[in-house]
């Protein structure tokens, strides 16, 4: 995630590998907890966990498809009581989410000791502070809570914090960071990844709620090539011209522009240019634009760095000077936690209709029932389609949105809804990245690119 080009921020092998630790600070806490609530159970279970309620996971920071379901505790007595548990990738752990949306280190404790990891058999709750384990996972977390603070190939100051995927958490960098960088500077931009209706949607309904912040303006990221994949073409043809599939691709370009809007705030759409773009296929994407009653701008700061990307700064200093943000939320926190999934689905994804069976509608009800009501909801779905199969391209509509499972984030204040065939911990590809990774005679490091 350091970018590319001379839109890039240094150093960049240590961005993409290990960086200052603190996906690793994460998953050990992470997993100090799951050792702790196992240990509890060994040593006699005096809170009288239901050893088949468990719902505290492991996580760790690697795709591996194998550990999405495991047993645990085979071997005999003295290695515990056998149960299903499984993995999740490190960045959809609710400590992540924490660590993003805490303001402070009291902060931080207090929603970790908010943690529900299991249940007992009348079906209570217990809380990470009742295992005891809020203290030394705090601890854990002391030095990741601070910031990282890297700079651009031009020595502009940037701020990496935190990694929440937005296809599966609620992909924001840190409350920390962010309010850090509007203490320190005119203008901050901040990313929230995947595709607008999973990164922005998030930030406006949970990283904005919870942090009392507000956006200016919206910057939307849109390329050629995702027109031309969004109209039709494979992935393998997109470098030709084809202006005919950019105007059809642009369906989905709109849709995005609409949800910015449906927040109140005015969105700015940056065309990322690639070499292969031609002139006709850019001005197919700009005219849309306009006619949606926004305005894209070539940007190719790739090739050029802050010169490339020097008009759409200004034109987004410009909007968020002019006070045109009417933000707002797209839903109250007193709403329904079921009716706050249809609006989303609803409202940004234009599904019909959202499917869910009784045991999922009974649970929310029950966490309603248990105070949780007022929680935002993060929505776990594929980022390459706004319905949940990863292959209708476009901006479909007349689809419906499977709710498989929800989880109850108590500590960072969200309910997850997943939705789909999104997994929490990923699979690596037929060809992983790391086949071409290596050090060269020289000691360098090839092949993250």
């Amino acid at each position: 995630a350091a970018g590319g080009g001379y839109a890039q921020v240094v150093p960049m092998e240590e961005m993409n590998l290990h960086f200052t630790g603190d996906f690793h600070a994460i998953t050990s806490a992470h997993n100090l907890l799951a050792a702790m609530i196992e240990n509890h159970i060994y040593w006699g279970n005096e809170l009288g966990i239901d050893t088949r309620r468990v719902v505290w996971r492991r996580v760790l920071d690697m795709n591996d498809r194998a550990l999405r379901d495991v047993v645990t505790s085979l071997g005999g007595v003295s290695n515990g009581f056998p149960r299903q548990s499984g993995f999740d990738i490190t960045v959809a752990s609710e400590v992540m989410a924490i660590l993003c949306l805490s303001s402070d280190l009291d902060d931080l404790k207090k929603r970790l000791g908010n943690i529900i990891v299991a249940y007992r058999r009348d079906r209570s709750p217990v809380y990470c502070r009742d295992i005891k384990a809020d203290g030394a996972m705090t601890v854990l977390l002391q030095q990741a809570m601070q910031p990282n603070l890297v700079q651009t190939l031009e020595n502009n100051p940037a701020f990496v914090h935190g990694g929440p995927f937005a296809n599966i958490a609620h992909g924001c960098n840190s409350v920390v960071a962010t309010t850090t960088a509007l203490k320190l500077a005119d203008y901050v931009v901040t990313e929230a990844g995947f595709g607008a209706d999973l990164g922005a949607e998030k930030f406006m309904n949970i990283k904005c709620r919870k942090a009392g912040i507000s956006p200016d303006a919206v910057v939307i990221v849109a390329t050629v090539r995702a027109m031309k994949m969004n109209g039709g073409v494979a992935k393998a043809d997109l470098g030709p011209e084809n202006v005919d599939a950019v105007k059809a691709g642009c369906a989905n370009l709109g849709r995005h522009i609409e949800n910015v809007k449906s927040f109140g705030v005015p969105a700015v759409v940056a065309i990322n240019h690639f070499v292969t773009d031609t002139d006709a296929e850019v001005a197919a994407v700009k005219a849309y634009v306009e006619e949606m009653g926004s305005e894209a701008i070539l940007c190719k700061h790739w090739e050029h760095g802050s010169k490339g990307v020097t008009e759409l700064a200004t034109r987004v200093a410009e909007i968020a000077d002019s006070g045109m943000a009417q933000f707002s939320t797209l839903y109250p926190d007193d709403m329904g936690l079921f009716q706050k999934i249809e609006t989303v689905a609803k409202r940004i994804y234009r599904a019909d209709e959202v499917l869910a069976d009784k045991k999922i509608r009974d649970q929310l009800k029950a966490w309603e029932e248990a105070g949780y009501g007022n929680l935002p909801v993060c929505m776990a779905k594929t980022q390459y389609s706004f319905s949940t199969d990863p292959n209708l391209r476009g901006a479909p509509t007349g689809h419906s949105l499977p709710v498989r499972e929800v989880r109850l984030s108590a500590g960072a204040g969200f309910i997850v809804a997943i939705c789909g065939e999104i997994m929490t911990m990923p699979g690596l590809p037929r060809t992983p990245a790391a086949e071409a990774i290596m050090l060269n005679a020289d000691g360098e490091i090839e092949g993250l690119f």
